[in-house]
């Protein structure tokens, strides 16, 4: 399967700025690695020519396409390369037969898949991730410390119990579900699966109801089954560095200002402890958790660019 037959990003940029939707001489190229038997599907603006390199990481909510709609391909306009990654479930990745998929095979094979870019060419990497790709970033980085710089859309610590809290679907799922994951994997039902829509807040995932529909029939990204393992393991992931020792590179907070999922008090807990780099938070108006809105479009793409430049100079 590639995206080519795949409906549902179409009508997610309709609801796009003109300037952000695909034509027939603008949009991604489709590329597959191998990373342990799964057959990763990378989206891709390539441009041998660009100083820098940027890596895109989806959340729980979301796949690469999304991410090359909204951050790769208008910064590709720019000069830039980019990579958005399909993590094994999402997309269009083909996940290898009989493999369960821990969120840990995320952080692993973003660090593996640097290593590769960084074997063709010594360019520099930037990392950029959506929701949990936000926090996935930081756990790369602080394990593979060879990055030039993180921007996220939120860095939530699952190991936080308001966190927890206020990213599920309700307190019944963040004080009782969350255990009763962990209770599952012990016993042998770490395979079975759920909707995400069931373990968290997805129905706050974009603030356009149109677009929102949309996300909740895409089982690519929205409408996604996860693993028991899955989600015990995202939800009590240990970084390689906790952030008073992340001495990596600087990190980049790009913040909607209506984001009904994942507010900006869900982030500074985290951010507020990093002292050894610069951290920066730029509020992005009137946009939702996924944005689909301006100005926040072109004030996320604007941060995003500043910051490079700062980060790789």
């Amino acid at each position: 399967m590639t995206y080519s037959k795949q409906r549902e990003w179409l009508e997610i940029q309709q609801y796009l700025p003109n300037s952000y939707q695909f034509t027939e001489n603008y949009q991604p190229t489709e590329e597959w690695w191998n990373w342990k038997g799964h057959k990763v599907h990378l989206d891709c603006f390539r441009n041998k020519k660009a100083p820098v390199k940027i890596i895109l990481f989806h959340g729980v909510g979301t796949n690469g396409r999304q991410m090359s709609m909204i951050v790769g391909g208008p910064l590709s306009k720019d000069g830039l390369e980019t990579v958005a990654i399909d993590m094994p479930t999402y997309g269009v990745t083909k996940v290898r037969k009989g493999a369960v998929v821990k969120y840990d095979d995320w952080v692993n094979l973003a660090c593996d898949y640097i290593v590769y870019e960084l074997q063709r060419d010594d360019r520099p990497i930037v990392l950029y991730g959506l929701s949990a790709g936000g926090m996935e970033t930081y756990h790369v980085a602080a394990k593979n410390k060879k990055v030039k710089g993180i921007i996220g859309m939120t860095f939530l610590d699952q190991r936080n119990q308001q966190v927890r809290d206020e990213t599920a679907r309700n307190l019944f799922m963040s004080r009782v579900g969350s255990p009763m994951v962990g209770i599952a994997c012990k016993i042998g039902l770490g395979n079975f699966k759920m909707k995400m829509s069931t373990a968290s807040k997805m129905s706050a995932l974009c603030n356009d109801m149109k677009v929102m529909e949309v996300f909740n029939r895409d089982k690519t990204s929205a409408a996604n089954k996860a693993s028991m393992e899955f989600i015990n393991s995202y939800s009590n992931y240990h970084p390689a560095m906790e952030p008073e020792n992340f001495d990596v590179c600087p990190i980049l907070l790009t913040q909607p200002d209506q984001d009904r999922w994942t507010p900006l008090h869900l982030s500074t807990p985290f951010l507020d402890k990093i002292k050894k780099v610069d951290v920066k938070v730029v509020m992005l108006e009137n946009g939702g958790h996924y944005p689909v809105e301006q100005p926040a479009l072109d004030q996320m793409h604007d941060a995003i660019l500043e910051f490079i430049h700062k980060v790789t100079k």
